[in-house]
């Protein structure tokens, strides 16, 4: 099968090019980095030539809405238009759990991808959405993005993260299926606070600095309730836990 993954040089992109090459798939990288732009078009009509399933893990470098709203409209009608001409038989979009009830509630960058599904799910085109919660490789970034004087105030709230190699796995699983037409849930396999899981990841660095969960703390500027994070009870949980993947990270890290 040949497919196209738009953002396949990305953290996502690229396990997921890879998984699916292993796979024995035919598999076009599509980025910036590739000379494809999903969202000026420019080089996208090469890119989907001959592809039965195009798969968008592309995602704005901009968190305030207005741009990241920007982005992911013209290059999803980019992506629905060109992949109408090429015949694309499956469009598959990775999205995040949440992102339709933070929508209604903090708007932001949750608007802008809520309005990313909305233009896929109103197209009339065979689709599926992965739900994704947050990853592992990523828990470093959020507990940064709330330090404050050395203290990291991180929002008081749980959540359920997963690696980014199981996200990729999960994407590859819904691409090489049926079109769902529908949001699909993937999660990992264990609930944390997420003070807990910031200070475990700064622990495990040999960093001393606090962590705090705020009551008003935010997740990148988003006000959060305690289960935003995490997804229903229909999710389809990965087997890899927090500990194994921090341990295993850390042996490649010693050996590279």
């Amino acid at each position: 099968m040949k497919l196209t993954v738009v953002g396949g040089t990305g953290m996502i992109g690229g396990r997921l090019v890879r998984q699916l090459r292993e796979r024995g798939h035919d598999v076009i990288a599509a980025s910036r980095a590739t000379g494809v732009n999903s969202f000026t078009g420019e080089g996208l009509e090469d890119a989907l030539a001959d592809a039965e399933v195009l798969i968008d893990v592309s995602n704005s470098s901009y968190t305030d809405e207005a741009a990241a709203r920007e982005f992911f409209y013209a290059s999803t009608l980019n992506l629905l238009t060109y992949g109408a001409a090429a015949g694309i038989r499956h469009h598959v979009a990775l999205s995040v759990v949440g992102t339709d009830r933070l929508a209604r509630t903090e708007g932001g960058y949750f608007m802008a991808k809520a309005s990313q599904e909305s233009l896929l799910t109103a197209s009339g085109r065979a689709f599926s959405i992965v739900h994704a919660t947050q990853f592992f490789e990523f828990i470093r970034s959020i507990t940064a993005s709330a330090m404050r004087s050395n203290v990291a105030h991180v929002a008081d709230v749980l959540i359920q993260p997963m690696a980014a190699d199981d996200v990729a796995s999960a994407v590859a699983l819904t691409a090489l299926g049926a079109p769902i037409g529908d949001v699909v849930e993937f999660a990992g396999p264990e609930v944390f606070e997420l003070g807990d899981l910031a200070r475990r990841e700064l622990r495990f660095r040999g960093d001393e600095r606090e962590v705090v969960a705020d009551p008003l703390g935010t997740y990148f500027g988003s006000e959060l309730g305690r289960r935003d994070l995490l997804p229903g009870r229909a999710a389809t949980l990965s087997t890899l836990r927090f500990h194994d993947w921090q341990v295993h990270a850390g042996e490649q890290n010693a050996f590279s």
